[in-house]
């Protein structure tokens, strides 16, 4: 389905979300999806530099990386053993130990990054949160992101759930599990409903 349908789909299953989606105009993640074995393994290192901080502070912190390999996200084979090199770009040493465990896994084949893209979203999420390190946020926004499935919502994400909020005028953010059942009227499109909550709370 396009994209221009997606939005209109939603907004029957949802006139708030409609309103929300009329008044900011299209959003895609079109593009924005790494075929290269490569690129799936700078999306996970990314989303562990993305746990717990701004956005601000992620993008700055990995581009401290990319620098620090000499312009060039760094592979696998380059993470390992660079504890001290990654602590020096503003890494916890938690998040380092997170990296260095992506790069091993990778290198021993624990995880196969050229398999995840033929794999179904529940495959792909069984598969990441068995690395140490990622949990289910982690593998939501890869499927998201990097792979740009069109049908994935992260309960655990605060800003969702401050964005429903917002969107259904509610008095306060919704739980989890709440907010999850909330987006079941958005299937088959609860990304493209992900895009848009976030935009409620942060418009770009």
């Amino acid at each position: 389905m396009s994209a221009a349908r997606a939005r209109a789909a939603l907004a029957v299953a949802d006139p708030k979300l409609g309103t929300l989606i009329e008044r900011i105009g299209p959003r895609t993640i079109e593009g924005r999806r790494g075929e290269r074995p490569e690129a799936h393994f700078e999306a996970l290192a990314r989303i562990v530099c993305g746990q717990q901080v701004s956005t601000a502070a992620a993008r700055t912190i990995w581009g401290r990386i990319v620098e620090s390999f000499g312009g060039r996200p760094p592979a696998a084979t380059d993470v390992v053993g660079a504890t001290e090199q990654l602590r020096a770009c503003g890494l916890s040493g938690r998040k380092v130990s997170y990296i260095e465990g992506l790069g091993e896994a990778v290198i021993s084949g624990e995880i196969d990054l050229e398999e995840l893209p033929e794999m179904d979203d529940e495959e792909v999420a069984e598969a990441i949160v068995s690395l140490r390190g990622f949990g289910q946020w982690s593998a939501e926004m890869f499927l998201m992101f990097q792979l740009a499935r069109p049908d994935v919502f992260s309960g655990g994400d605060l800003g969702l759930r401050h964005g429903i909020r917002i969107v259904h005028e509610l008095d306060e953010i919704p739980s989890p599990a709440e907010a999850i059942a909330t987006a079941e009227r958005w299937r088959p499109h609860r990304t493209t409903a992900s895009l848009y909550l976030w935009e409620a709370i942060a418009p770009s």
